[in-house]
Formats: C-alpha cells, structure tokens, sequence
C-alpha cells in the first residue's frame, strides 16, 4: 500500500534539490552566491513559474527558517575554532549588537520620512533587513581564489554569528509593537542582554558538554557520533530558548567550543554537519522562493532600491564606523567590513513572522525585504573581490595552495609563526596527524621544509590540513 500522494510530492521535491545542486556550478562561474540560485529555483517552481506550486503558508516558512538557521550556526560554530575569533570577540559583539541598533534605526527613519510610512513600521523593516550573511561572502572569496587580510574574515565569522540572535530579538519586540502590544524601551534592552548572556553560557557549557560526551560516548558505529552531536545541539538549542536566551546564539557559540576541543571522529562530526547544513541551506532558500510572489515585486522596486542603496552606502558605514573605531580596525579593514554588510536568508525568514501574525502592511514589507536581499547580494557578491583589491585587503592564493588544493582537494593555511613555535623544529611542534608544513616564507625567500628546521619569529607558514584541525595548528604554531 502506498499514499496516492506521497510519490508526486517526492519527485517534485527530489527535482528540485537536483536542480538546486546543480545550479552551484553556475553559481561559481558566475561569482554569484549560491542563495541567489537556491531562490531562483524556488520562484521557477512556485505558484507563478514553470512549477505552478502554490504556496503561501508564512507560518510554515518561518518554522523551518528557525530549525534551518540553527543547523547553520552550529554547522558553522562547529567550523570556527574558537581561538580563530577570540582577538576579536569585543569588537565582533559590538558590531553584532550596537552595529544592528544604529542600522535599524537609521534604516527605521530612512524608510519613513522617504515614503510617509509609521515609525513603527520602520523599526520593523529596519530590523528585519539588519543581519548580515557572511557565509555567502566567503562562498563568493573563495571562487575568485582570493583572501582577506588583517582581522577581517575572522571579525565577520563572529559578526555573521552573533547578530542573528540580535536581529532576531529586535524582530520580535517590533512584529509586537506594531501589532500593539508595545513593550518598553527598558523592556526590550533588557530582554535582548539577557538572551544574550544566556545564550553565551547556555552554548559554553553546551559546547563543552559535547565534547565530553562525545569523547565517552563508546558508540558501536562511526555514523551515530555526528548524529549524536546534532541532537545535542538541538538540545542546547531548545533550553536555552525555553530559559528565555538566544537559542541561535547558543549552538553557535556550543558548536565553536565544541569544535575546537578535541574530540574522537571529529573529521565524521565536520562533513556529515557541513553537508547537513546545506540540506537545511537548500530547503530553507527554495522554500522561501516558493513563497515569493513575482508579480509583487514591480510595485515595490523603487522602495527596494532606496532601501538597498541607504543600507550599503549610508547605514552599514556609519554602524561599523561607530562600532569599530574605538577598536582602532585601520580604516581600510572598516571599509571592507562596511562593503561584506551582505543580506541573505535570515532576513527574508523574518519577514516571514509578521505575515504569521497578520501584521498590517507585512506582506509589502516581505516583497521589499525580498527585493533589498536580492539586490544586495547581487550587486556585492560580484563587486567583492574588486572592491577587497581596490582597498588592498586582498591577499591572493599562492601558486602552491592552487595546486595543492586542486590536487588533494585539501585545505590550506596560511599563518605567521608565533612566540609558542619559535625556536622549535617541526618535529617538536607535535601538528597533529595530516597537517604538514609544506612551505615556509622567510624574509621574502620561500624554504621547503623538513622534520628538523628551525621555525623563527614571523615566518609564515603554509600548512596542509584536515578538516577539523585548524584550531590545533593555530595553537601549536601561532
């Protein structure tokens, strides 16, 4: 026996995540981000594509967007050694926080002097579209084969991670606002510091309970650690929402403690998240597609592009300029962080929550959101790398990476040696097993290196590596 319906649904939903993972290909020659695709895909089998699939289910999206975001953060968490963020932890909590309040209230008055709409309104708009996605930045860098100097990728790691639960939060109390039921000034400052105090202890303790799981676990089978360690994080993710913290905060920071502690099948916990995260990056993108309206979108193109063009040109500056100056980030390092201000999918899913609650004017702030996202990603995500070599933070890949990487599909890692490596050998240093230093750069002379050379202060190593061990070879050689 089989359901009459369940065949026709499998197909459809098999073709188009075919067609989605397809599109990446174009995607990479493109320079275009990868989300752009992922939507474009959604919108040609929704309602008014070639697919002709209705769908406007707005409470449906936004309950998937939240369990797709969180497999996200904690993919990435899980991706991002902890010592890689810890410098800039201070100026990446500002920028994440006060960064996201100057951009919604800029954006908030931008929006309603220019077109005569409520405040409140515009609080909500500017909210909705104050979270940036770093990831797709990263995606695009890394097709044109090109590197950030100086603390800017790992400054938006951090950003990418934690301004999520703060966008979030700012969404909520402004959905409820507008809805009527107002809460304080007071109220809503003091309800976004306590989630994010409890997210940061609720994924600190997590992070290290995992670990310390994992490591006794003594399961029978390699595949159900990593399945093991996803359940774990849905648990983190859960308490801490129920204890009124920042439930994405909190697999955040638990899949960055986590990760960067040492922990058995820790290359098998790594792929089976990354490739878990694209399922859930995939399914939430086409998804929200789906829910798009094309026909909608002509009607707010021109606020679209006031919006999109007040955020890159004058609310993005000013709030990283704001948020990092006190941190003395050289002028140039602003610049480009002010430039990566990307919008992705976590706008367009909090766009989502308004529409849930019937909220007046939702649905033409979901079309504008949709518009602001597509444009930004559009036209920054192919500018990126011109722009990272007009300021002079680019830094390309060595011919030697290149080849590396295209012949063991390995990554690579470029790193000065620190005070805890020099004077050692490479013998000495103890890498973990499958990280090689393959090439040493001294004084502008490249060295190969052998088990018994000499590091010094300032060297720059290139070190072959395994997915997971990024954290250990910083700590051993930085």
């Amino acid at each position: 026996m089989h359901s009459p319906t369940i065949e026709p649904a499998m197909l459809v939903a098999g073709v188009v995540v075919v067609i989605a993972i397809l599109a990446t290909r174009l995607s990479v020659r493109l320079g275009v981000p990868a989300l752009i695709l992922f939507l474009g895909t959604g919108m040609l089998a929704g309602s008014e594509g070639i697919g002709g699939i209705w769908f406007d289910d707005p409470a449906l999206t936004w309950m998937v967007g939240t369990v797709a975001l969180a497999i996200l953060l904690f993919s990435a968490g899980l991706d991002t050694p902890l010592d890689h963020v810890r410098p800039v932890l201070a100026p990446g909590l500002v920028l994440a926080s006060v960064g996201v309040a100057v951009s919604t209230g800029l954006t908030a008055v931008f929006y309603a002097q220019l077109f005569d709409r409520p405040l409140g309104e515009g609080i909500l708009l500017g909210a909705i579209v104050s979270s940036t996605d770093a990831a797709a930045v990263f995606g695009v860098l890394r097709s044109t084969g090109i590197r950030l100097r100086g603390r800017i990728q790992p400054l938006l790691e951090m950003e990418s991670g934690s301004n999520d639960p703060v966008a979030i939060f700012l969404t909520l109390a402004a959905t409820a606002a507008v809805a009527g039921t107002a809460p304080s000034l007071g109220a809503v400052a003091s309800g976004m510091a306590g989630q994010m105090v409890l997210g940061l202890v609720g994924g600190w303790l997590g992070g290290r309970g995992i670990a310390w799981a994992v490591n006794h676990l003594k399961a029978p089978q390699e595949g159900l650690y990593p399945v093991f360690v996803g359940a774990m994080g849905a648990a983190i993710f859960g308490a801490t929402a129920l204890a009124h913290g920042s439930g994405f905060l909190a697999v955040y920071v638990a899949g960055m403690v986590a990760g960067s502690r040492a922990m058995i099948r820790h290359r098998a916990i790594l792929r089976f998240h990354d490739a878990l995260a694209w399922l859930a990056q995939i399914g939430m993108f086409v998804l929200l597609g789906l829910l798009v309206f094309p026909s909608r979108l002509p009607g707010v193109a021109g606020e679209g592009l006031a919006i999109a063009g007040f955020l890159l040109f004058v609310a993005r500056p000013i709030s990283v300029f704001l948020s990092l100056t006190p941190f003395k980030v050289p002028v140039r390092e602003q610049a480009m962080v002010a430039w990566v201000g990307l919008r992705g999918a976590v706008p367009i899913v909090l766009a989502a929550w308004p529409r849930v609650l019937n909220v007046p004017g939702s649905d033409r702030i979901f079309d504008i959101v949709f518009f602001v996202v597509v444009g930004s990603v559009l036209l920054q995500g192919m500018t990126l790398s011109w722009v990272a070599r007009l300021l002079g933070v680019a830094e390309p890949l060595t011919e030697v990476e290149k080849r590396v990487q295209e012949a063991h599909g390995a990554a690579t890692l470029r790193l000065e040696v620190g005070p805890n490596a020099a004077g050692r050998t490479l013998l000495e240093l103890g890498l973990p097993r499958g990280a090689l230093v393959v090439l040493v750069e001294r004084e502008g002379e490249q060295v190969v290196p052998e088990g018994g050379t000499v590091l010094e202060r300032g060297d720059i190593a290139l070190v072959v590596l395994r997915e997971g061990q990024e954290g250990e070879v910083r700590r051993r050689l930085g």
